[in-house]
């Protein structure tokens, strides 16, 4: 479908399609967190520009966790945010729109980039730019459903849902086809404001298991 050579997918991203969207109100925060998922089995890390201080501890979030996870920058809205990540070591880049500039910047890198968009126009101009994938947000608002519809005009599109899917769905999404899925709040819960990060872990655990579940029934179809 791309016109251009997309950088594949990561081998950490197949073996488990989940990715984990961290927020947080500083990114001093977020080492904890992480070391928490990787423990349940989640280990494709997006840290979001909503957060401060991200470029400052990327680099040392790499050198903690790099050998175990890989580090993502989400929330990448402009060429100069995707340079700064791509600089701080970013193992992959996701956008909440459909933003070329980081597209190319990430293709031009051979780093892994899932942009964001909802309507087929914005999907289509995504994989056309060289997307790895493109980030279906807000997915909770269409449904599983809808990436069966793209299926029709675009059989070999990459969808990754994101955006108010929760544990208990996220089946239905890989069975009805999607790459991976990506979870926020539904997975982290209260692990930014003093939760229980066992509690977390076994979340993680219990999201891989139910992925991985799903990933088996949808091959043996």
């Amino acid at each position: 479908m791309s016109e251009l050579q997309s950088p594949p997918v990561s081998a950490i991203l197949q073996e488990n399609p989940v990715v984990a969207v961290l927020r947080a109100r500083h990114a001093r925060e977020y080492a904890p967190v992480i070391d928490a998922l990787v423990k349940g089995g989640v280990r494709s890390i997006e840290l979001t520009l909503s957060t401060d201080g991200v470029f400052d501890f990327l680099p040392d979030i790499k050198r903690q966790f790099g050998a175990d996870a890989e580090i993502g920058v989400g929330t990448v809205t402009s060429g100069d945010q995707a340079a700064q990540a791509l600089d701080g070591g970013a193992d992959y880049l996701v956008t909440p729109a459909m933003v070329t500039d980081v597209i190319r910047a990430a293709v031009a890198a051979g780093v892994p980039v899932f942009p964001g968009g909802l309507t087929p126009t914005e999907l289509l101009t995504g994989m056309q730019a060289g997307a790895t994938a493109v980030k279906l947000f807000p997915a909770s608002t269409v449904g599983p459903g809808y990436i069966g519809q793209l299926r029709g005009p675009f059989p070999d599109m990459r969808v990754i849902p994101s955006g108010g899917i929760g544990i208990d769905d996220a089946a239905d999404w890989i069975a009805a086809g999607a790459l991976a899925v990506s979870l926020g709040g539904p997975l982290l819960r209260d692990a930014f404001s003093g939760g229980d990060l066992s509690a977390l872990t076994a979340r993680a655990r219990q999201l891989s298991s139910v992925v991985a579940d799903a990933v088996r029934a949808r091959g043996s179809r």
